[in-house]
């Protein structure tokens, strides 16, 4: 599969529409994932299919599963395979929030009430389950063991960054390089494995599979800590659930470290126990994180992980893949949802 040099992105990509065009060379790709997303979510148990038809309708950017399909076609990647791992991926990354929003206690996700609100967190913990077996069927399909290994690997560091996230849990001594820690296994590791199976799928020399998988790891990172700043700075309606929920569930993210580097003593002690507590002033404390510059700083630490993304993307040949590659990192940190 080939396609036309794409113009370089200009403007900055937030919305919709701009992921829409950003995409627009694995459009036919999208629609077969999509398809497929839907057979595969069927089953004879009638909850099941309900919690899955629910999950589907809530849409979501499936910005994992098209780093796979951008990667695999930039790099030569022919047939429906890219399909069905893209599916893996994008069944993954659904299990691990509907555990999340369990162990979360969340009641919205972009924009609409969590699975786990409407039918209980025993059915959501189950189907959850239901997706990763799934998954795994799915990656015996695909015939190849080095791609297992990568998606085994990946789900197990997943769940090792969950259990990181729950031992830092109201825990105001939480600095950055655990919070790294954190969001290298949670969320850039699937961005990561996305790319690396990418280029295994296709066949690529082992310096561009090393390529790829700094390229996966690197945005995954940027991704989660704009996420973080959008609880802080975001807007309800845009980013589907409500501002402040990390602090009042007790996260300490990255705009919060930086914070506390900066705050007075006053303000560091309102923060750290806010932090324990899962509670405080979410006003006051917003206005301490902009004034200490913490979302400047968050920001510019997203914006390297977007760039170290770029330079890993070049290794790719030339084509409108590679260049929606190049400006998913654009996306990444300009976004507003």
């Amino acid at each position: 599969m080939t396609a036309p040099l794409a113009a370089p992105a200009t403007a900055a990509l937030a919305t919709p529409r701009a992921a829409a065009h950003v995409l627009a060379p694995i459009d036919e790709d999208m629609r077969a994932l999509d398809a497929l997303i839907r057979q595969r979510l069927d089953s004879d148990v009638a909850l099941i299919r309900t919690i899955a038809d629910y999950i589907v309708g809530a849409g979501g950017k499936r910005l994992r599963p098209a780093v796979l399909l951008l990667v695999a076609r930039a790099l030569g990647a022919q047939g429906p395979l890219p399909h069905l791992l893209a599916a893996v991926i994008e069944f993954i990354h659904t299990a691990t929030l509907l555990h999340d929003d369990v162990v979360d206690e969340s009641d919205l996700r972009r924009g609409r009430p969590t699975a786990n609100s409407i039918f209980g967190n025993a059915a959501s913990v189950l189907v959850g389950d239901f997706l990763y077996s799934r998954a795994f069927q799915m990656m015996v399909e695909g015939g190849s063991m080095r791609v297992m290994a990568v998606l085994a690997d990946a789900t197990n560091r997943i769940a090792e960054g969950e259990v990181l996230q729950l031992l830092n849990i109201h825990d105001p001594t939480v600095d950055e390089a655990r919070y790294l820690g954190v969001v290298e296994r949670k969320t850039a590791t699937l961005f990561e494995a996305a790319a690396v199976v990418g280029a295994v799928i296709a066949g690529a020399a082992p310096p561009v599979e090393e390529a790829c998988r700094r390229y996966g790891a690197a945005i995954g990172t940027a991704f989660q800590i704009v996420d973080d700043i959008l609880d802080y700075s975001g807007q309800v309606q845009d980013i589907g659930k409500r501002l402040g929920d990390d602090l009042r569930e007790g996260k300490v993210t990255l705009p919060l470290i930086y914070a506390l580097r900066r705050a007075t003593p006053a303000q560091r002690g309102t923060i750290e126990q806010a932090i324990r507590d899962g509670g405080g002033d979410f006003a006051e404390i917003a206005h301490v994180i902009r004034d200490t510059g913490a979302l400047e700083y968050s920001r510019a630490r997203a914006a390297e992980e977007a760039q170290a993304a770029r330079r890993a993307a070049q290794a790719l040949p030339a084509s409108a893949f590679r260049e929606s590659l190049l400006q998913l990192c654009g996306l990444a940190i300009e976004r507003d949802r």
